[in-house]
């Protein structure tokens, strides 16, 4: 990303830019946070971790807030020029995405808890850690992405989100399967089926984040694409 803060006469605009790009890093250390302890409090029965998940979730809708303001003044004082303009907004873009991906993290947490009153299942919940895990590596890996802006994270990205719903698809069979065996389960199956919900969807933000990094860097815009015509795209445009 260092190519894009060292392009300009004005220090004071690199300046500005690098406060953008560090209050964003920290917000985004927060949510990952948030949704390791959310995931935490899930497998380890912590209703104290939970708490602090939806207590973090107030923080960040503040840091979203405040980045918001400070590239809206941005805006209004630099009129950055096109490749600028798509910066900021690629970071405005990707605060909007961290913060609901905390709100899926805060669901989580309230999940957890409702949980904590129910029989633990065999496995704890093994299934639902295991699409964690995979959702966090794509997480960091979006992040990364924004750090050094390599749009190849996008195909990536595109990549594992694929995954990411087949395991989605997956636990809902497996979940519809137990809600016809044991309906007496019927309550804590359907709020797994909740944190599942909330896992695809942090994954499909993740991948917006890699996105907007192409977009920035190549200038085309890829994410109403279908998706066998979004793949080709990328695939074609990591080759040039």
């Amino acid at each position: 990303m260092e190519k894009y803060f060292d392009q300009h006469i004005s220090r004071r605009f690199n300046e500005e830019l690098e406060a953008l790009r560090s209050h964003v890093m920290k917000m985004a250390g927060t949510t990952e946070e948030m949704l390791a302890d959310a995931i935490a409090a899930l497998v380890e029965g912590d209703t104290e971790k939970a708490e602090a998940v939806i207590a973090a979730d107030d923080q960040v809708n503040l840091m979203e807030k405040r980045i918001d303001e400070e590239a809206m003044q941005i805006l209004a004082r630099r009129q950055p020029t096109a490749s600028d303009l798509r910066l900021v907004m690629a970071i405005v873009k990707t605060v909007n995405d961290l913060e609901r991906i905390g709100d899926e993290a805060e669901k989580i947490a309230r999940v957890a808890i409702v949980l904590t009153e129910s029989e633990r299942p065999r496995n704890n919940y093994y299934e639902l850690e295991n699409m964690a895990g995979h959702v966090r590596t794509m997480l960091r890996d979006a992040l990364d992405g924004f750090v050094r802006m390599v749009p190849e994270v996008a195909v990536s990205l595109f990549r594992a989100d694929k995954k990411v719903d087949d395991e989605y698809e997956a636990i809902l069979r497996q979940y519809y399967t137990y809600l016809a065996e044991e309906p007496r389960k019927t309550s804590r199956i359907l709020n797994a089926i909740w944190i599942a919900r909330s896992l695809e969807r942090i994954g499909d933000h993740a991948k917006n984040i890699g996105e907007y990094i192409y977009y920035l860097v190549e200038g085309r815009d890829v994410r109403h694409m279908p998706s066998d015509e979004k793949e080709q795209a990328l695939l074609d445009d990591g080759k040039d």
